[in-house]
């Protein structure tokens, strides 16, 4: 049955389509013009020196970790409650991923767990801008900064955010970004990462392209020279037909992070009522949240994978953003993880439900869907 209310729909517009529409019948499709722009225009909204367009936000994770020199027996300590990749980017680097247990009511790891976790193989900290919310970044600068440690931020939910006057990356050696096909910002596929140092962005614009010291656009632009490898490097560039995409944008995103943000208060006002639903806990004071996802936790007696199907069988999709990583079968068997080593992952993971929120979202349809809510679990009670 096709969804009445999909759990997501994009926001591309004609003119984003327009604008990848000419890249194509131009003569340069992979990294070249428009990436070089689309990097400029969002290193002017992030407020920072250097962005270099990827494939994926773990591309960037990963070359982050690489680049400040995480690799083999290295510890990494970041969240069990985020979607895989987060990890998989440093199981990818050779290091070893730390959990530390989240916040219950926000979700986010925090500092002072983090520091219980750091030993002297503790190399670097990783944590997760979860659901549109950042993570205290000041506190985990200063804990950085005194344990001598790297300071990578999983940003794939929060590119408009800011805290205590922070924003991704201001504080941190790279913040990394995801531009997936459910972002507030997306291409299908792509990523990007950010940083304050120039040799920095050079060395990952080379190290995404196989470690080469001159890229195609270069070389059909510039007289010919002979190219040379001096890095070990992957295949993680960006093409101008995902920039093109992205690059207007990025002038929507403060209008479409109001937006959401309109639509996640109504959710909390029409469901507020409801015996046993918990929300996570929303920005405070002058914070400023992406809004990327509207996650609730569902009443404990009542099973949530069968509010999903009672949903999806009245035509509205739903998520799980996430079940905590411990609990897969992979780092379950690889890392001993037991069910209650990290309880409050484990009850969100276990609870834990995205209902629709996108700009393309009428107030009608949010009605909609909390009412379709409110009947499934009157069911299921």
């Amino acid at each position: 049955m096709k969804n009445k209310i999909e759990f997501f729909r994009h926001n591309l517009t004609e003119e984003d389509i327009g604008l990848a529409n000419q890249v194509m019948h131009s003569i340069f499709l992979t990294t070249g013009p428009m990436v070089t722009q689309f990097e400029k225009r969002l290193a002017e909204y992030l407020g920072l020196p250097e962005v270099v367009g990827l494939t994926s936000c773990t591309g960037a994770m990963h070359l982050a970790l690489l680049r400040h020199g995480i690799g083999l027996g290295d510890e990494v300590v970041t969240t069990p409650m985020t979607f895989v990749a987060t990890t998989t980017a440093i199981l990818q680097a050779g290091a070893i991923p730390v959990f530390v247990d989240v916040c219950r009511e926000s979700g986010l790891i925090l500092p002072e767990m983090v520091e219980t976790a750091i030993t002297e193989k503790t190399k670097a900290i990783l944590p997760v801008h979860l659901y549109g919310r950042m993570a205290d970044m000041r506190g985990f600068s200063r804990l950085a900064e005194k344990h001598k440690l790297v300071l990578i931020e999983d940003s794939a939910h929060c590119i408009e955010g800011k805290r205590e006057g922070v924003r991704p990356g201001q504080v941190s050696h790279a913040a990394c970004f995801s531009f997936y096909a459910t972002k507030s910002m997306t291409c299908g596929e792509g990523g990007a990462l950010a940083c304050g140092s120039q040799d920095d962005a050079s060395w990952y614009r080379s190290a995404r392209h196989h470690g080469i010291s001159k890229n195609a656009s270069y070389r059909y632009t510039q007289k010919y020279e002979h190219w040379d490898m001096e890095i070990m490097g992957w295949k993680y560039n960006m093409d101008d037909i995902q920039a093109a995409l992205l690059i207007q944008q990025i002038d929507r995103l403060n209008k479409h992070r109001k937006r959401r943000e309109t639509l996640e208060q109504l959710y909390r006002e029409r469901l507020k009522d409801v015996e046993g639903l918990k929300f996570m806990e929303p920005p405070y004071g002058s914070e400023i949240s992406g809004h990327h996802l509207f996650t609730a936790l569902v009443p404990k007696k009542v099973s949530r994978d069968k509010v999903i199907q009672g949903m999806e069988e009245r035509g509205i999709g739903l998520a799980v953003n996430y079940r905590s990583i411990h609990t897969l079968k992979y780092f379950r068997e690889k890392f001993g993880y037991h069910l209650e080593d990290f309880p409050n992952a484990l009850e969100i993971g276990n609870r834990t439900i995205s209902l629709p929120l996108y700009p393309r979202l009428t107030e009608e349809e949010v009605e909609l869907v909390c009412n379709t809510f409110k009947d499934v679990l009157l069911t299921l009670s």
